[in-house]
């Protein structure tokens, strides 16, 4: 019988298990019933039932766990390079977020991809497998090495899965292009490491010894030579700034922040499925996720946690504004999902590690369940994709057209919907720090603008696709769908309901009930000890750790309060507009009354052709300038140094003709040059 403290000893099958999944579908699934699919759902439900063990295990006695594993590299004088398990709440919660994502997406791939004519189809339960345990394994990392190269492994699957019909046009350029992008952020992630490295002789995330720890007590004014790092001549605060900002590059990638927020849109050529364990629980979680992982180190710095905040709101509303033009079903919905990642980073940048944290647990449910509706849709439709053929849906697809409303209510901020609550706390956070410096305050008020437009463009994907009349013979016929697609709809459609009473601070407001199980359990991973060092330097996280602790009272009260009526009022506002423009039954398209403002919107902002003019037309130009620089002068200076004799290399290859004629004149030219120095020297001497 296994004990409740023997648990951990079963954490790395968590990812382990997802990985056999990956090998099975690869080696044998051709020969399988389901093709992986099945060896898929059983290994994904059990690392959801290791990940929740873990949770009521850190529930119960509180007691984390952080053990090295392995040990690649071990030097006495520098620094070791280790796999190894870190579980506390921050990744025992996320890693019951990502198993659970990834068993619905399992289920719902068999009523979406294994139809009797669909190839590869154990190539694509091998990459879900692979792809669920290479973020698994990235959250249970200890150290920033081990998420690095995970991290790297996760962008990795996604490229495969994303170009799944590589076949057609689409989905190899949307893969080629996710890669790339991302890879552009990861390689600044790639130099933060090293200098993590070189500056801590670690990158561990927890303990003493671990880089946040050390970064904190030589910020400290109590800071003494025992603790001295090599800032390589910059002062340690500024040193640090420039690490943090590495490591950022990598996370604005991945998360799709501006301006490395173009590949995921593309990235919706791939099955969606797919595209729901990327949006709600894999690629795009893992940036937020390693900002939240890093905040002790983050913390300490409150100038880069004020561009966090302010790329944050930045995103929010930039993303949203190009929703709205959008015709595709997917396409709202990917630019949905780089809207909502802005406001985590918006809370994590205003100090709200727990507000982010909330988001992110409540996003991942809603946005989960909104594109494997979409997917539903899809199905109905024969796979077409355009809202304006859509129409009339509601009463042919009542299961799906619920449980998409009700993600569409929690994505909008409509009380009571799970996003209601963790959207309002987000904005909460930013509110009550925005005065305190210009970026937090611009992000604020850029994330509050972002309500309404989310509800505009929400209410507007609803109407569009599922009321009205049928505007196609398809939408007036749709396809029926299976138990496999409903199961998972449903299930995500109660949690969108009621995912958001996990932390509801106005709830306890008005009626003194203490249900914030969520900030309580996160509590222990970083509030007291890391705001005090965040309060130290900057005041940054000033009366964070009341509100975060469900103490508010008094002039706090009236503040959250008054923060979540706005952004109510302006959801409610939204949806209004939406409803006024696209709730009769033959919808006009009000967004080409925009003029040239949706030009620009459809093009998105010409975000893609000034990426492709920055590459071919002046990274291509540097790089080709580059290289005939290095031939010519460079290589070009070895080949003369290597040439300048005869005697020697290719000019000595050259004398050796072979020809007895040719000897013997050289020998009879060498005899007379001879005859000709000595009859020199003998005329010097």
């Amino acid at each position: 019988m296994v004990t409740v403290a023997g648990i951990y000893a079963y954490a790395p099958a968590i990812a382990v298990l997802p990985f056999v999944s990956f090998l099975v579908a690869l080696l044998v699934g051709r020969w399988l019933p389901r093709k992986g699919a099945l060896s898929g759902i059983l290994a994904t439900l059990g690392s959801l039932g290791l990940s929740v063990a873990m949770v009521g295990h850190l529930v119960l006695t509180g007691e984390g766990y952080d053990e090295t594993m392995y040990t690649f590299v071990e030097t006495a004088e520098t620094f070791d390079l280790t796999f190894g398990l870190l579980i506390d709440p921050l990744s025992a919660a996320m890693l019951v977020i990502v198993s659970f994502i990834a068993v619905l997406v399992h289920v719902f791939s068999l009523g979406y991809m294994n139809d009797e004519d669909e190839p590869g189809l154990p190539r694509y339960y091998a990459g879900l497998g692979l792809f669920t345990a290479s973020m698994l394994a990235f959250v249970l990392s200890s150290n920033l090495l081990m998420a690095f190269f995970f991290f790297e492994l996760v962008g990795l699957c996604s490229y495969l899965l994303i170009g799944h019909w590589f076949r057609e046009e689409g989905p190899p350029s949307g893969a080629k292009k996710a890669f790339l992008v991302t890879r552009f952020g990861d390689y600044f992630f790639l130099v933060g490491v090293v200098g993590v490295l070189a500056t801590f002789k670690t990158a561990g995330f927890a303990g003493e010894n671990g880089f946040p720890a050390v970064a904190e007590r030589v910020l400290s004014p109590e800071a003494s030579a025992e603790v001295a790092v090599d800032t390589f001549g910059f002062a340690p605060e500024t040193w640090f700034a420039v690490l943090g900002l590495l490591v950022l590059g990598g996370v604005l990638g991945k998360s799709a922040q501006f301006p490395f927020h173009t590949w995921l849109p593309d990235a919706m050529e791939g099955p969606t499925p797919v595209s729901a364990l990327i949006h709600a629980a894999t690629m795009v979680a893992a940036g937020v996720f390693l900002v939240a992982r890093m905040y002790g180190f983050y913390a300490l710095l409150p100038t880069v946690l004020a561009i966090i905040a302010f790329t944050g709101g930045f995103t929010a509303l930039f993303a949203a504004t190009m929703a709205v033009v959008k015709n595709e079903i997917k396409q709202v919905l990917a630019y949905s999902t780089i809207s909502q990642y802005g406001y985590m980073m918006l809370a994590l940048g205003a100090g709200g590690y727990v507000a982010a944290f909330f988001h992110l647990t409540t996003h991942a449910m809603f946005k989960a369940l909104l594109f494997l509706g979409a997917g539903s849709v899809i199905i109905a439709m024969h796979h077409e994709e355009d809202m304006w053929l859509m129409g009339g849906l509601k009463d042919e697809m009542r299961v799906t057209y619920l449980t998409f409303l009700a993600g569409s209510l929690a994505l909008a901020g409509i009380f009571p919907f799970a996003g209601f609550w963790s959207k309002d706390e987000v904005l909460f956070e930013a509110l009550a720090h925005g005065l305190e410096s210009p970026l937090l305050l611009g992000g604020y008020l850029m994330g509050l603008a972002a309500v309404f437009v989310t509800a505009v463009y929400t209410v507007r994907m609803v109407l569009l696709t599922f009321h009205g009349d049928p505007r196609s013979d398809l939408a007036a016929d749709p396809e029926a769908v299976r138990w496999n697609v409903k199961l998972p709809l449903s299930a995500l459609g109660v949690l969108a309901v009621v995912a958001g009473f996990l932390n509801p601070v106005p709830i306890q407001t008005l009626t003194g009930v203490h249900v914030e199980f969520l900030h309580d359990f996160l509590d222990n991973a970083a509030s007291e000890e890391l705001l005090t060092s965040a309060h130290h330097y900057g005041d940054l996280t000033k009366e964070f750790a009341g509100y975060s602790t469900g103490t508010v009272a008094g002039g706090e009260t009236a503040t959250v309060l008054i923060s979540a009526g706005l952004s109510l009022g302006l959801a409610v506002a939204g949806a209004v507009v939406a409803l006024r423009l696209y709730g009769g039954a033959d919808p006009a398209r009000h967004t080409e009354k925009l003029g040239g403002l949706r030009t620009l919107l459809m093009h998105n902002y010409y975000q893609d052709e000034y990426q492709v003019w920055l590459a071919e037309g002046l990274t291509l130009g540097v790089a080709r300038a580059a290289d005939a620089f290095d031939r010519g002068v460079v290589d070009g200076a070895v080949d003369k140094v290597s040439s300048v004799s005869l005697l020697s290399g290719y000019g000595l290859r050259r004398l050796q003709t072979g020809i007895v004629t040719n000897y013997a004149a050289l020998i009879s030219l060498s005899v007379l040059a001879l005859l000709v120095a000595f009859a020199a020297m003998g005329g010097w001497f």
